[in-house]
């Protein structure tokens, strides 16, 4: 169903449910003793900068939003996206789509904060996977030779470290295809959780497939966020991965969010995939139960030994900056309270190339000067550039800023409140 069908439906309903548009003033996280207010509140001057850190919360408190628009752009958070209304958007203009997610983006965020995180693999190679871009599988000969799991006093100095570059959210990553019954690396592995998270670091791991349980000693421990990426479409996965289905993935990212762990899971562009597949991954991603609290955007940063670092010249199109804009703005356009987090292969783009990722919509990046075994900017690179552009690094444990704009009444918001009677109509101040 169409926003302009359902909206339509929604008033044939009145009076039990209305649409209210207003101008916007930013959102209050205080709670209203009244159905009504509580339906209709709305941020005053006097509310804090900041959203909740928890996405859930954060969400709950647009529940009853329909659209937001300004400038000409309308957007809304739905799951019920089609591919081919993914693949219209996908397939604009690029002057249009840049115009529609730098819009979309400024009426959800502050376009100048980005988030900062820190990943360290805490376990290299010896993954028996058969994923075809990976240095860490036992399968392909690369320069990455298998090491033990860290240790958790180890683990903890680097967290120490990349707090103090300024790091706000930590993430360890683990070569393995699952936790299975590993039940001692588990148990250090939450004690490094809990270690984190005790240093007022956010803290994310990636550790494979999951299963309900370890999912819910995870957020026990303190766990922020779990990265479980889909790589691409399902359609072309069969041709990336053999050894773990698709719906592997999807069980263990249903295993986080049931936990009350906030979701991280995106793809990688460069992997012999077509437009359309592309399409096929956001289309996934988009129509979750919930959208994913961060959706990492990464460009193949090929490895020779891997079947696609051996692949002849020519055999896949590189991926550019471009190929990279579009996605992040596509997803910021779908899944407009999502972050979008600019991951691997950014050392392969320009300032300027990087500036027209955050353009369009990224607000999220991974510093340090590794990604488990690539490369990537270093702290004080990244520190300049930030400079350079005027952005600023999201603190931990804190929510969002509230937009500027939303603050400012410059956004135009349709709510559906039920069983309140109001105006359905107001004019900009």
């Amino acid at each position: 169903m169409t926003i302009a069908a359902f909206s339509t439906q929604l008033r044939q309903a009145e009076p039990e449910v209305v649409v209210h548009q207003y101008v916007a003033a930013a959102a209050s996280s205080s709670s209203s003793s009244s159905s009504q207010s509580s339906n209709t509140k709305s941020v005053s001057a006097s509310s804090p900068e900041r959203l909740p850190n928890d996405a859930r919360e954060r969400n709950a408190m647009y529940s009853n939003e329909l659209t937001r628009s300004m400038s000409g752009i309308e957007s809304t958070v739905r799951n019920d996206w089609s591919k081919e209304e993914i693949a219209e958007i996908f397939s604009l203009p690029f002057h249009e789509l840049m115009y529609r997610s730098a819009t979309v983006h400024r009426m959800y965020w502050n376009p100048a904060e980005v988030q900062q995180c820190t990943l360290l693999s805490i376990k290299t190679g010896g993954c028996t996977e058969d994923c075809s871009y990976c240095s860490q599988s036992t399968r392909h000969k690369t320069f990455v030779k298998p090491t033990p799991t860290m240790k958790v006093q180890a683990v903890l100095e680097a967290a120490a470290r990349a707090k103090e570059a300024g790091s706000t959210r930590f993430c360890m990553g683990a070569a393995w295809r699952e936790m299975g019954n590993k039940k001692g690396a588990f148990r250090h592995i939450l004690e490094m959780v809990s270690g984190v998270n005790s240093m007022g670091l956010e803290v994310c791991c990636t550790l494979g497939m999951l299963n309900a349980t370890q999912a819910k000693q995870l957020k026990e421990a303190g766990l922020t966020a779990y990265n479980h990426n889909l790589d691409t479409s399902p359609e072309h996965y069969p041709k990336v991965i053999s050894t773990r289905s698709y719906e592997d993935r999807l069980e263990t990212i249903a295993n986080v969010r049931d936990a009350g762990i906030s979701v991280c899971c995106g793809g990688i562009l460069g992997l012999g995939e077509e437009e359309s597949d592309r399409v096929g991954l956001l289309h996934v991603l988009a129509t979750l139960p919930e959208h994913p609290e961060s959706v990492p955007i990464n460009a193949l940063v090929s490895v020779k030994g891997t079947p696609l670092g051996d692949r002849e010249e020519g055999d896949i199109d590189e991926v550019d900056a471009f190929d990279m804009a579009r996605m992040i703005a596509t997803a910021r356009i779908v899944m407009p309270r999502t972050m979008v987090r600019l991951s691997a292969g950014r050392l392969s783009f320009s300032e300027a190339e990087q500036y027209l990722m955050f353009q369009a919509g990224a607000n999220s990046i991974f510093n340090g000067d590794k990604l488990l075994t690539t490369d990537n900017p270093n702290i004080d690179e990244d520190t300049a550039l930030f400079e350079k552009f005027g952005l600023h690094g999201k603190p931990a444990h804190q929510g969002p800023l509230v937009a500027p704009l939303e603050k400012e009444g410059k956004i135009f918001v349709t709510k559906v409140l039920a069983g309140a009677a109001v105006n359905s109509e107001s004019a900009f101040a």
